[in-house]
């Protein structure tokens, strides 16, 4: 890459899937040091008494190259003797969310270190290294903040039941942010957003993966200050979701399922949009919304088609001597 980027000269915004492969490129475009992932909590949850952080954990495995290629999440090669023993005893009841045998060796690392009064900071900082990552992850935060859904009728669900119990199979009419308006962002965050070179919004779900980090005190207010240096990617192609329910969440909260509908999303915190090559019609509607748009392939198929994003994005970021 021409880009001169130095530690922490990139970060990113992350949440799940799309935000792992598109990282996973993004190393390979430019030195691991130079990036920093600031990764969505709001789907974080206490199960079997255990602290999971699916998105902090897809992020690391992805980056160590354990991923399960299948999913995307969890670790390939995986057994569930731990799960099966807990079904036979309880029930299915207990096990909606299964954890791998390898999986939960992270988990009960987290939930030890944290019992023992370290921060979240911390022990993902811990758990980056033990996997030999060069890259730097952040949570959000180390407060806690939960991404609560009302389905349509008035239940309100965890993140976990929506997306995982009920297989985001159910209609939502309201998205919240419980703590967010309490929480800080974790330390180096802010500054982490303030002195990049560019800021990427990852393909990830813009209402319940970036929505949260949004939330938290001063985030979207920096961004906004550097919104020329925001490039976002589209997680919506053709009018549909790569993956998970962004598509239908977009449009039962009232906006819309598109490229078009991402931009209006994010037109306060981006100035950039990469949209895919088949929404290339829609160019006009998303500087209409206010932000210029890229049209590139988005769809990361291979390792490559990562790097190759990547790189399209860095591209897109003004010169130095334009506006923050």
């Amino acid at each position: 890459m021409s880009v001169a980027t130095g530690p922490g000269r990139i970060a990113v915004l992350c949440g799940g899937v799309g935000a792992a492969r598109f990282l996973s490129g993004l190393v390979r475009a430019v030195e691991p040091e130079a990036v920093t992932a600031v990764v969505n909590t709001g789907d974080d949850s206490v199960l079997h008494g255990l602290m999971i952080c699916p998105d902090l954990d897809t992020v690391t495995y992805t980056l160590a190259g354990l991923a399960n290629p299948e999913t995307g999440w969890g670790l390939a090669g995986e057994s569930w003797q731990a799960m099966d023993a807990l079904e036979r005893i309880g029930g299915a009841d207990r096990t909606w969310f299964r954890l791998g045998d390898r999986d939960l060796g992270t988990h009960l690392y987290r939930t030890g270190r944290l019992g023992e009064g370290a921060s979240l900071s911390t022990v993902t900082a811990e758990i980056a290294t033990a996997f030999g990552l060069r890259t730097r992850i952040l949570p959000m935060s180390d407060d806690p903040v939960r991404t609560v859904l009302r389905r349509r009728g008035g239940e309100e669900l965890s993140f976990q039941e929506y997306f995982v119990k009920l297989r985001h199979a159910v209609v939502v009419d309201q998205v919240r942010f419980d703590g967010a308006e309490r929480a800080r962002p974790a330390p180096g965050v802010l500054e982490a957003l303030d002195e990049a070179f560019v800021v990427v919004v990852a393909p990830s779900n813009p209402i319940v993966s970036i929505g949260p980090i949004l939330a938290l005190p001063g985030v979207a207010d920096v961004l906004a200050s550097r919104r020329r240096r925001v490039v976002a990617i589209s997680p919506i192609v053709g009018g549909v979701a790569l993956k998970g329910p962004a598509d239908r969440l977009l449009v039962e909260l009232g906006g819309e399922s598109s490229a078009a509908g991402v931009a209006r999303h994010l037109s306060k915190v981006a100035g950039t949009l990469v949209v895919d090559e088949v929404d290339a019609g829609l160019a006009p509607a998303v500087e209409e919304a206010g932000l210029r748009a890229v049209v590139a392939p988005t769809v990361m198929s291979s390792p490559e088609a990562a790097r190759r994003l990547a790189g399209i994005v860095l591209e897109a970021v003004p010169p130095p001597a334009a506006a923050r």
